[in-house]
């Protein structure tokens, strides 16, 4: 394919695929449908042949489109980081291939970092398909606590426990972009410049909880994560052919992991060290519970 010529306002749209279904080629249309795109990298973690050959085809058609394959299934933060290094354009937007920007959702996302402190990161508002906010577009502080009040929603039942919820999908919505502790992986922008300076996704995380580990070092560093109210896209979600408990396996090895790198003092490592193992036990009996969960949502 013909590189994209870089250009000051330039996007590239870093999309990972991993067995992703019938919904990733119009998640492809929808983001190639915006002007503002000037590149979507492809990464393919793994897709069935006739996928593979899909996607060649539509590589070779599309000078915008630019397609890395052949690595396996190297997992989310490495293919992203992949994707990146690949990328030719200023600005990245990451985004999940069941996801779909509205129009003019990248240009908004972009022009939230304009005078921010930096590295920043501004995270899309994440719908369901029927248009409500799902939970993890704007989240709080993620610690032991408020993950085991969210995984196990205990908010519900135990009064009082309201302020350690971490999902705030049911606040009111900001008129504006807003600071929030973390945004969602599902579509997020960034400068290439502060995703290179931030390192890129850790590569100890495989899948989930990179983009919470991003949110709080580029924090850390002094920059700023906001959540943009305006900036919509609709997430189908758990489209991919994976078992539900390889899903949050990882996602609860991530967390674990993800706490051990935050804790400095050694209550926060004893902390940790006794809310680790119940953590990923939750999170294994949420891929067996996760059907329930998603009708009482």
């Amino acid at each position: 394919m013909l590189n994209s010529p870089a250009s000051p306002d330039g996007v590239s749209v870093i999309m990972v695929i991993y067995h992703t279904g019938k919904i990733l080629f119009d998640s492809i249309r929808d983001a190639l449908s915006d002007a503002a795109v000037h590149e979507l990298v492809l990464v393919d973690n793994g897709s069935p042949p006739e996928v593979e050959t899909q996607l060649q085809t539509l590589a070779a058609a599309n000078p915008r489109v630019r397609l890395i394959q052949g690595h396996g299934n190297i997992g989310f933060g490495r293919a992203v980081n992949l994707g990146t290094t690949a990328a030719h354009q200023p600005w990245l937007v990451v985004l999940n291939p069941d996801a779909s920007p509205k129009a003019g959702t990248i240009t908004k996302l972009i022009a939230a970092t304009q005078g921010q402190p930096r590295p920043c990161i501004v995270g899309a508002r994440v719908l369901n398909t029927d248009g409500s906010e799902q939970r993890g577009a704007r989240r709080g502080e993620v610690t032991p606590v408020t993950t085991l009040v969210s995984l196990l929603r205990l908010e519900r039942f135990v009064q009082g426990l309201e302020g350690f919820e971490l999902h705030h999908h049911d606040k009111p919505l900001p008129d504006a972009p807003m600071a929030v502790p973390t945004i969602s992986g599902a579509c997020f922008a960034i400068s290439k410049a502060d995703f290179d300076k931030l390192g890129g996704f850790d590569p100890e995380f495989f899948l989930h909880v990179e983009d919470v580990d991003l949110c709080w070092r580029a924090r850390k560093m002094g920059g700023t994560v906001l959540f943009h109210p305006h900036a919509e896209v609709v997430h189908e979600g758990h489209t991919s052919y994976v078992a539900p408990t390889f899903v949050e396996w990882n996602k609860g090895k991530g967390l674990v992991y993800f706490f051990n790198k935050r804790a400095d003092t050694l209550w926060r490592k004893l902390y940790v060290w006794a809310l680790g193992p119940l953590i990923l036990l939750v999170s294994v009996l949420r891929s067996v519970l996760r059907p329930r969960l998603k009708r009482e949502d």
